[in-house]
């Protein structure tokens, strides 16, 4: 995961701990519904938690926890029940809290009396608000302390900080109820069979503001903010059958994931992008966001748009050590509200990335090929150039043709690829590699970064850039498939050291490289093999480690477990190779094991062989909702349906390969250019309706990068 460190990595966030997103807003509580300070809990707002405490008692009793539910991923119910007095008989009282995230909470309160006599009850919520940063509570380490003032009046507790010279607050209210510096109590007689009901609310206040931003809780009956958003996102995006109802759900749930892990970027509200995942990454990542959006292009391109322009807002400028910026450089991540003491490098925008830039470039190629405007593409080519200066000038510093990362201050990742753990990247026997370090993937990114330029100048008539970037991409495969392949043992090595030596660990990352082509034809069989036998492949997916070698851990973060994502874009890459019963069997098993989360994936989970435990093992820090994990269903059916489109050319492509136990596939809805289109699949046959003028459907693989490239090559010569 993005800015993951192993050396400070954050705890479990309490056992049966709910997760609530929405935006920039997330709230982590226990399954009770209390929010506990002595765990990484809170109700957080632009990186900052504006609610550390917050505990609901009945006549001084806390809930004895019975249900938990999460009916959106911004809305949960919370049940419990409050024991008896004499402690025998069970509690007539029941409590419900249906609890809403947006900017800060609305969480609403019924207690329920199941006795044929009235019930006194003193409701009270206490309330903590210690307005941490974020990292200082992933961390465990709060560093500053603010100086406090409570005010109660008419049914509100105002709470204003002051650090330095930054102020922030928070605004608890409830009509009805009796404030006090420390909580809000309600005094209430619950009659016979009946219930009682109240309405609280949670505003953060802005800088020296004197009132809570509005955070409207609407009529039970009515919609609410996050449900008009959602219902909005829902009108816009893919509505889908599957014949298979399991498979159909995990889908859904990625689309309702993805929806609540869009996040505005302040300079341009109009525009949307990805934040990585909750709970710890609300917010924009170079690596994670752009690989969600790309995966996410059949169900709402703008995204992978949005995403890529608000990026490039942000690049590079300067070379700055201590964040790691450079000219060109694609960040690794931005906090909006982060002391620049707790931040990755010390700022709010952190570069530490070696895989952002030429990610950038690489996908870049293939949004651009979905009907934006030419202006719209026009406008970004000079970031992408600048991009691909950043991979000349600075990401390849000793001028061996490979991309490269060290860390260039103590503050920052010590490993800057995907696996930024401090123990990810290692040889066979267990051994850390020394930096620099050229990761396998990274190349690829590059040769894909190279392809792409080459395709978009041979597009607008630039022969020179062209064929610049193409030989450099030819040169670049040729000396990759040279120095990273390992003949003796059949895979290509996870990376060069910084002695030039290939680090031979076999490790999940050289089945990223299919997917951009840099695989020699002759050894992708072997490394399909490789990574689909029993040391690579647990039977749920394909391990990040294999298991014979010296760091496996089942129970690691990177060096053996399963992350969806990775075995998306390895799927993506054996089919390009042609390996389709490969590709069928890693998307079965993930699907299936989405079944075992209410078909939701999470960031990774534990890479226990499934002979042995016949459910995924969940790992007990990993993120969800995550996005690169809620877009992997997403991937998986378009790589079995052969979705690509190419509207420039006038194309979409479509030569499906579902598994029979997929059952039939019906989409309406599906954005295409500026249509909407609707696609049939059953068995063999497929059928497209609603494509916009100018554009055919073509059964088959769209031809690649590499191939148009080099056929206009040919036609040059010609």
């Amino acid at each position: 995961m993005a800015g993951w460190n192993v050396d400070t990595a954050a705890g479990p966030v309490g056992r049966g701990s709910v997760t609530l997103v929405e935006g920039s807003s997330f709230c982590i509580s226990s399954e009770n519904g209390d929010i506990h300070p002595d765990y990484p809990h809170g109700v957080f707002h632009e990186d900052t938690r504006i609610l550390s405490g917050w505990s609901l008692t009945v006549n001084g009793r806390s809930l004895e926890p019975l249900a938990a539910k999460t009916k959106e991923p911004y809305r949960g119910l919370f049940v419990g029940r409050v024991s008896h007095l004499d402690g025998d008989a069970d509690s007539p009282l029941i409590v419900e809290r249906l609890r809403e995230v947006g900017t800060g909470i609305v969480e609403r309160i019924t207690v329920r009396n199941y006795s044929p006599a009235p019930a006194e009850c003193e409701v009270g919520l206490r309330v903590e608000a210690d307005f941490a940063d974020l990292f200082e509570v992933k961390e465990a380490r709060l560093q500053r302390r603010w100086k406090q003032s409570r005010q109660a009046d008419r049914g509100a507790l105002t709470i204003q900080a002051v650090w330095q010279d930054v102020r922030k607050g928070v605004v608890i209210a409830g009509s009805g109820a009796e404030a006090s510096s420390e909580a809000l109590t309600y005094l209430a007689v619950v009659p016979p069979h009946g219930q009682w009901s109240a309405t609280v609310s949670v505003s953060p206040t802005g800088n020296g503001a004197d009132s809570a931003i509005p955070f409207v809780h609407p009529d039970e009956r009515q919609l609410s903010p996050r449900d008009r958003r959602r219902q909005e996102w829902v009108s816009k995006i893919p509505v889908v059958h599957v014949g298979n109802r399991a498979i159909e759900r995990t889908l859904r749930r990625s689309y309702d994931d993805l929806g609540a892990l869009r996040i505005e970027d302040p300079g341009h509200p109009e525009r949307v992008v990805v934040a990585a995942g909750a709970p710890w990454f609300m917010a924009l990542f170079g690596r994670d966001s752009l690989w969600a959006s790309l995966m996410a292009l059949p169900v709402d391109p703008s995204l992978a748009f949005g995403t890529i322009q608000t990026l490039a807002d942000r690049q590079g400028e300067v070379v700055d050590e201590r964040s790691e910026e450079e000219p060109g450089k694609i960040l690794h991540e931005v906090r909006l509200d982060v002391s620049s003491g707790l931040a990755l490098g010390g700022k709010s925008a952190y570069y530490g990335s070696v895989d952002a830039t030429p990610l950038f470039v690489a996908l870049f190629g293939e949004v651009s090929r979905w009907g934006f405007s030419t202006d719209a593409i026009s406008a970004l080519m000079p970031h992408v150039d600048r991009a691909l200066d950043w991979i000349r000038d600075y990401g390849d510093k000793d001028g061996d043709g490979f991309v490269e990362y060290q860390r260039l201050s103590d503050r920052g990742l010590i490993n800057q690829g995907w696996k930024d753990s401090v123990d990810g990247i290692n040889f066979a026997d267990g051994t850390l590699a020394e930096p620099p370090i050229a990761l396998c993937e990274v190349q690829a990114y590059v040769y894909g970064a190279y392809l792409a330029r080459s395709w978009i100048a041979y597009d607008t008539g630039d022969m020179g850039i062209a064929t610049r970037y193409r030989e450099l991409a030819a040169q670049l495969k040729k000396q990759f498939n040279e120095q990273f392949w390992l003949p003796d043992v059949g895979y290509y090595a996870i990376a060069l050291d910084g002695q030039k030596r290939p680090v031979d660990a076999c490790a999940s990352n050289m089945g990223q490289c299919l997917v951009f082509g840099i695989i020699d034809d002759d050894k992708a069989p072997l490394v399909a093999e490789r990574l689909m036998s029993p040391e690579m492949f647990s039977g749920w997916g394909v391990r990040t480690l294999a298991s014979n070698m010296g760091a496996y851990n089942p129970a690691s973060y990177h060096n053996g477990s399963v992350w969806p994502h990775d075995n998306a874009i390895i799927a993506a890459g054996l089919l390009r190779y042609g390996f389709v019963e490969q590709v069928q069997r890693i998307s079965t098993a993930l699907f299936e094991a989405a079944e075992y989360s209410e078909g939701r994936l999470p960031e990774l989970f534990c890479g226990f062989s499934r002979e042995h435990f016949d459910e995924p093992v969940p790992y007990p820090t990993a993120c969800s909702p995550q996005a690169w994990a809620a877009t992997t269903p997403i991937m998986l059916i378009k790589n079995l349906m052969g979705y690509y489109a190419d509207v420039a050319r006038g194309g979409l492509w479509m030569d499906p390969a579902l598994p029979e136990s997929y059952g039939g596939l019906h989409i309406t809805n599906a954005p295409m250019a500026n249509s909407r289109i609707t696609i049939d699949i059953s068995g063999t046959n497929t059928t497209v309706t609603g494509l916009p003028k100018g554009m055919q459907l073509h059964i088959g693989t769209r031809p690649r990068a590499a191939d148009l490239v080099e056929r206009a090559k040919l036609r040059e010569r010609s």
